[in-house]
């Protein structure tokens, strides 16, 4: 059988079809045409069944012939989205192209500081609670924040759209309100909350002995898609940077350890090895080969990853005073640490020795509350909040030099702050039911 021939004037009317012009008020008008677009799209593309079936649902009222047009009009349109966030992000930009292997005293390196210091931060963004903010957390990519309260709330907050919202510069485009979820699902106080290093999943432990699991990807999101019950207050966790283990900490001295996907929960065998008092903080290091884990017993303990077997222990980390934050390095060769004595300390894991004692914090002693000492992205900088006088205390990491006092503008103690691992940003929770974020712009280009 011989094949019909086609028209040439054919093809053209119904490649003209697909190039018709469309009033873009009308949006239904619109909506038509980006289907038209869709199916000629994957007809050109080789999908003919799947383009068959939109036809069979869609009923275009034109011939859908294979196309590009629809890639050709959305790459125009990424170029032009470029252009204007461009323009509205010139001096925030969100992203460090290269934040540097971490603090190594082993390595002096040049001694050139990189970073901008902490005290050339401002406040780009202040989030309002119903109560007294203390929990809070940054994701891996420094794309989005949380804060969690008092008031059994939590909420997730766009950098990109903190940052636009503070911007002077005026753009055409309205700008979407920087909260983008705010979940309800515990009974009681958030004490803690962490993002999912490869999942949209936030994790969240609170004062009503649960930990929960959140889908934040669902734009309707409130209530928690798992629950793991614990038998005390929660008041700390860690997730595996694979995300397929959760640590948690309570106001029992002993550390769970979850499988994510399963929801099965594990303990140390040797209860010679737990702490003597409530897990304070907790956290993996980032090849998850080992964890570390601080207490209201004043003791600072390693954990195997694997076994959970308590390798390494330094008693009166803090002068015996309650251990209020630890964290690994990016190497994993160190550990800080932040006390109640107002001290923050650098330890060399290798040897478990205090190397470095970041002073000048906490002039009038002991502290009321717990909080955190943090490196900035790069870690050439450490950085904690004074109770006494609410202002950010910075030390140069490695010298121990401290640099300017950076006032935090709340009106009570800060209660939790967390840096951002890819960008220069910070976030402080603070008892006057406020989250304020911080950023350092960058100079126009």
């Amino acid at each position: 059988m011989r094949e019909k021939e086609m028209d040439p004037n054919e093809d053209m009317s119904r490649k003209n079809s697909l190039n018709e012009s469309v009033d873009t008020r009308d949006k239904v008008k619109v909506r038509e045409m980006v289907h038209k677009l869709i199916i000629s799209q994957l007809f050109y593309d080789g999908y003919q069944q799947i383009a068959s079936q939109l036809i069979m649902l869609a009923h275009p009222d034109i011939p859908c012939p294979p196309s590009d047009r629809l890639v050709h009009l959305i790459s125009l349109g990424l170029e032009e989205e470029q252009k204007r966030q461009g323009a509205k992000l010139t001096c925030i930009s969100t992203k460090v192209g290269w934040i540097g292997g971490g603090l190594d005293l082993e390595n002096q390196g040049d001694g050139l500081i990189s970073a901008p210091e902490p005290a050339e931060y401002e406040t780009v963004y202040v989030t309002a609670h119903k109560a007294p903010c203390r929990a809070g957390a940054i994701n891996i990519d420094g794309s989005l924040v949380a804060t969690g309260s008092v008031d059994t709330s939590i909420k997730i907050l766009s950098v990109e759209r903190m940052l636009a919202k503070s911007s002077d510069m005026e753009t055409s485009e309205p700008q979407g309100h920087p909260v983008i979820r705010t979940l309800y699902d515990h009974a009681e106080e958030v004490t803690c909350i962490g993002f999912h290093p490869k999942d949209q999943i936030l994790i969240s432990g609170s004062r009503d002995c649960t930990v929960r699991l959140y889908d934040y990807s669902r734009t309707s999101v409130k209530k928690a898609f798992r629950v793991l019950n614990e038998s005390d207050q929660v008041q700390s966790l860690s997730i595996h940077p694979t995300g397929d283990y959760l640590l948690v900490g309570t106001r029992q001295p002993v550390i769970r350890l979850y499988d994510v996907n399963t929801s099965q929960c594990f303990v140390a065998t040797d209860v010679n090895g737990n702490h003597r008092g409530e897990i304070t903080a907790i956290a993996w290091s980032s090849d998850g080969r080992l964890y570390v884990s601080a207490s209201t017993d004043g003791s600072i303990k390693i954990w195997d990853g694997v076994s959970s077997r308590c390798v390494n222990t330094c008693h009166a980390a803090h002068d015996g005073t309650e251990v209020g934050s630890v964290s690994f390095t990016r190497n994993n060769k160190y550990i800080l640490s932040s006390g109640k004595d107002s001290l923050v300390k650098l330890w060399e894991l290798s040897t478990n020795r205090s190397l470095i004692a970041y002073t000048g914090a906490g002039a009038t002693g002991k502290q009321e509350f717990t909080t955190q000492a943090v490196f900035n992205h790069t870690e050439e900088f450490v950085i904690y909040p004074d109770e006494a006088t609410i202002s950010l205390c910075c030390w140069e990491a490695r010298t121990a030099q401290r640099q300017n006092l950076l006032s935090l503008g709340h009106n009570g103690p800060i209660r939790r702050i967390v840096h951002s691992p890819a960008s220069a940003g910070f976030l402080t929770c603070s008892e006057d039911y406020r989250a304020r974020f911080w950023y350092r712009r960058m100079a126009p280009i």
